[in-house]
């Protein structure tokens, strides 16, 4: 797991970026303090960085950026491949001669090979360029789900990439101006939602996306998107031991590490089942982290602890409270790439863990979206149907829902059902933080716009069988990717910690995917329980509920107060909930921090 950087210009432009690449570089090294480089290709044209955390072949042979024997082919990669050592048996027996362990070199003469069709062949989490000097062409590429982040600016032909948007501010290469359409989405949503930053004219490659680059002119295609084929019948028994095996091989390939891996442990079923799994396939000596919070409705330290000592783990454990809590939220502030409403509990955690001596952790992020895990399962088909059913009084009851309601989340329905009470509108509502309307209202306020010239359009993922399978694609390509995954690589790599996420592994997507969504999405999750009965009924009996800090009790508190009172001042938007203050209060400070204004 790494940092990466880059700059591609055009032949004719006499421009030396090794600078430029190294302050991007520099403001990486929390993703890699074990290594670094910086890398200039002979014709001038693509200048490479790297920071590495060293996981396989902690050896100087790893070091980054790394070139072919040849010198043709030159890579930054971060992430890891996990079927690396297949990928490596099959090249040798072609007669490629290996001269490290790493999955990287794999990666790389893998590409020499194969081009872009090498893609589907990697098992894993990824954001790579390769640098082709005979060609001088770039290929640059992201994972399938979006695990690992990857940026870019084109500008006048030249390319500017890197793993977070902090670095390509810190190149200087990049002009800083605010983009309106990202903070009316953050607003809307509490993320920033691909392929829009905060930063106008800096992108998100989305995920399962390439790009190609060759003497200033790019172009981007899907090489893989979410979709869920109609299935042929199946028996519960055969569903649920098709994933139970899909499942224990994803653990035993994410347990592949030169140092020791652990598990983030709540008392939830995902990472009970991630336990159990790895000590099904005879893992011994896990070390397990959970943080605890000091209000007894939120707080699942007990149920962690007793799942501990059920398995046999070596825990370790942090407690907060509201003092405790906002001396952390002090540094978590600074660690932020992007404001996000999530992220503050995986930074807790990756801090307990990085300090426990851990470099890789488990998280069992993916379960809920593949497997019905939240509400919006149960909820949205009800609320899609009802809109249905308003036919020509959708726009008008929406009107008044949304201009009139007391209550947000009936403004946030109400604007959904005025713009026609699609699936994706209200989908958009149910995960809303503020109205449109009132998005609109803020943005125009804080960044100095007219409102009706914000656009608010989102690609929509590929169109499935079912409406449950609609709304499983909606929660992955929205919620899961925009937010959990962003918010969980920028919080562990903050701490120097590879955070992996089993259930987002491909072969156990392709398990999935061959199940029939009256088995894979029932209620409860039960398709999981049922493929790992190994999960104790203290967990698997527990009402499921997100894992939340008392924020609300937090920010009332007198320690936290201050802070976000002030946060509404002159604002046209009554900021009401804890999250409508979080998140009016973490873009601002990340537009103070950023030296932007509206």
């Amino acid at each position: 797991m790494c940092g990466i950087a880059g700059a591609l210009i055009q032949k004719h432009l006499d421009q030396n970026l090794t600078g430029q690449v190294g302050a991007m570089r520099d403001a990486l090294r929390h993703r890699g303090p074990d290594d670094s480089g910086v890398w200039r290709s002979p014709s001038g044209q693509a200048t490479l960085g790297h920071t590495r955390l060293s996981i396989l072949d902690l050896s100087p042979a790893g070091h980054q950026p790394m070139s072919t024997p040849d010198g043709r082919f030159s890579i930054t990669f971060n992430g890891e491949i996990y079927n690396y050592l297949e990928l490596r048996t099959e090249l040798e027996d072609t007669g490629v001669i290996f001269h490290t362990h790493t999955d990287t070199e794999v990666l790389l003469r893998l590409y020499e090979r194969d081009g872009k069709k090498c893609l589907p062949r990697l098992r894993g989490m990824f954001a790579f360029a390769i640098w082709d000097e005979l060609e001088r062409r770039a290929f640059l590429a992201r994972d399938r789900f979006g695990i690992k982040p990857l940026y870019y600016s084109l500008d006048a032909g030249r390319l500017v990439f890197a793993s977070e948007l902090r670095a390509i501010s810190a190149s200087g290469l990049v002009e800083k101006r605010i983009c309106a359409t990202a903070v009316h989405h953050f607003l809307k949503s509490g993320s920033v939602p691909e392929p829009y930053t905060l930063l106008e004219g800096v992108h998100m490659l989305e995920a399962g996306t390439l790009l190609e680059w060759q003497d200033g002119r790019s172009q981007t295609d899907h090489w893989w998107q979410i979709r869920f084929p109609p299935c042929d019948s199946m028996g519960s028994a055969e569903a649920s031991s098709l994933l139970r095996r899909a499942l224990i091989d994803s653990v035993e390939h994410h347990f592949i590490s030169d140092v020791p891996v652990g598990i983030f442990l709540s008392g939830g079923l995902d990472s009970t089942a991630l336990l159990a799994l790895a000590k099904a396939a005879g893992r011994d000596n896990i070390q397990t982290f959970t943080v605890g919070v000091d209000k007894v409705a939120l707080d699942e330290s007990e149920i962690a602890r007793q799942t501990s000592r059920h398995f046999g783990t070596i825990h370790h454990e942090i407690r907060l409270d509201a003092a405790s809590g906002r001396e952390i939220f002090l540094s978590f502030l600074e660690t932020t790439d992007q404001p996000s409403i999530d992220g503050f509990n995986t930074f807790c955690v990756s801090r307990l863990a990085s300090a426990s001596g851990m470099k890789v952790v488990l998280s069992g992020l993916g379960g809920d979206e593949l497997m019905a895990g939240y509400p919006s399962f149960a909820k949205l088909p009800g609320l899609v149907s009802k809109a249905r059913m308003l036919g020509p009084l959708k726009k008008p009851l929406g009107f008044l829902l949304e201009r009139f309601a007391q209550a947000g989340n009936l403004r946030r329905l109400g604007g959904a059902v005025h713009s026609g009470g699609s699936l994706d509108d209200l989908y958009r509502a149910f995960r809303g933080i503020f109205s449109r309307k009132e998005a609109q209202k803020l943005t125009a306020a804080i960044v100095g716009c007219e409102a009706r010239s914000i656009a608010s359009c989102l690609p929509l993922p590929p169109e499935q069988p079912t409406i449950l399978e609609e709304i499983s694609a909606l929660e992955l390509s929205r919620y899961m990717r925009n937010q959990l995954l962003r918010d969980s690589d920028v919080m562990s790599m903050s701490a120097g910690l590879e955070l992996r996420v089993p259930m987002l592994d491909h072969t156990v997507f392709s398990a999935l995917a061959k199940i029939p969504a009256s088995l894979r999405l029932r209620q409860d999750k039960q398709l999981l329980l049922d493929a790992v009965p190994e999960i104790p009924l203290w967990v698997s009996q527990r009402k499921k509920h997100a894992f939340l800090f008392p924020y609300q009790d937090w920010l009332e508190s007198s320690q936290w107060g201050d802070r976000f009172r002030h946060a509404g001042v002159g604002l046209p938007v009554p900021l009401v909930s804890w999250y409508q203050k979080w998140s009016i209060f973490m873009l601002k400070h990340w537009m103070e921090r950023e030296g932007l204004k509206g």
